[in-house]
């Protein structure tokens, strides 16, 4: 049984990976901390786990204790937290901050998007988990890029539900706001663009074109409805030749020819691609749910990969049929 432990216990991505462990059948949470919540149960924050545990919050960090770690701390937290402490030696890490998602020398995280880095995650001691719109973005572009498609600027609109801004009210994320409107932000200077361009260029060396993505504020809680555009001039059947082959072997990711939708992905880890051709214009719709696919779920699924557990295990989850 994999022992685990969680920093970070009290926002959307916490309760989900709660979720998802409290049921999983290899893994058992020895701490959730969280210093604001200390003794509490956790059903109280996590309303929807009332009944499911009976774990309480602590302020303790029995580090000793357990075999991985994950942080679901604010970004910039994961960071000043392993600078200021000293980790048991072997202990594994999943990061859900964007702390470590960039290469560089000053740390050996591997970025744990598995359908890109399955061989590295399954021997990396340090993971950080993708973003929730960049793991949208980068599951249309892999297989393009792969075949060194990606020969001019990369057209983006994306939109995200509530829990995207995370659980601390702010003015955007009020129901009275967000309730039947729509907003842009951060249009071209999205967080996430720097991790998308890492990928591609991890497949593609010669892309030195723009990510010209435009994320947008949904009045709905969960999900992302990505619409990615670019220019080829390649039939669509072998394009979907060329999806279908790369994502063969990955349980989540899913290549279908027809149009797709937001809720047959939320409260899933699926990711759902649709292709369409128009002219030259490559029309890719990516499809996730941001707390799971674009979050928990996929650092659940790398831990499963660290562990050499079968990579489906704890994440067979069903979408509503409403």
């Amino acid at each position: 049984m994999i022992k685990v432990g969680i920093i970070g216990g009290a926002g959307y991505t916490a309760g989900e990976l709660i979720r998802l462990l409290i049921n999983h059948p290899e893994a058992e949470i020895t701490f959730v901390n969280s210093q604001s919540n200390a003794g509490h149960k956790i059903s109280d924050v996590h309303g929807g786990l009332l009944g499911d545990t009976d774990l309480e919050f602590t302020d303790q960090l029995p580090l000793d204790t357990i075999d991985v770690l994950f942080f679901c701390m604010g970004h910039g937290d994961t960071r000043r937290f392993l600078e200021s402490h000293t980790l048991p030696e072997g202990l594994k890490v999943i990061d859900l901050s964007m702390d470590y998602r960039l290469k560089d020398e000053s740390h050996d995280f591997v970025y744990g998007l598995p359908e890109l880095n399955r061989r590295a995650t399954c021997s990396a001691q340090h993971v950080a988990n993708p973003g929730c719109f960049a793991t949208a973005i980068q599951l249309a572009l892999l297989p393009l890029a792969k075949h060194l498609m990606l020969n001019d600027d990369v057209m983006v609109t994306a939109i995200t539900g509530s829990t995207g801004a995370g659980v601390k009210p702010q003015a955007t994320s009020h129901f009275s706001w967000r309730d039947n409107n729509l907003s842009v932000y951060k249009a071209f200077q999205h967080q996430h663009v720097p991790e998308i361009k890492q990928s591609i260029l991890q497949l593609q060396q010669s892309f030195d074109h723009e990510i010209d993505f435009i994320p947008v504020r949904g009045d709905f809680p969960r999900g992302i409805f990505a619409m990615v555009t670019v220019k080829t001039k390649m039939e669509i059947e072998e394009l979907y030749r060329i999806f279908t082959d790369y994502y063969e072997d990955d349980s989540f990711t899913h290549v279908v020819r027809e149009n797709i939708d937001l809720k047959q992905v939320v409260n899933t880890n699926k990711c759902l691609l649709h292709l369409e051709k128009h002219g030259d214009k490559l029309l890719i719709i990516s499809c996730i749910d941001n707390l799971l696919k674009g979050a928990s779920g996929t650092a659940v699924h790398n831990m499963n990969l660290m562990f050499n557990l079968e990579e489906k295990v704890g994440l067979q989850l069903k979408p509503s049929a409403f």
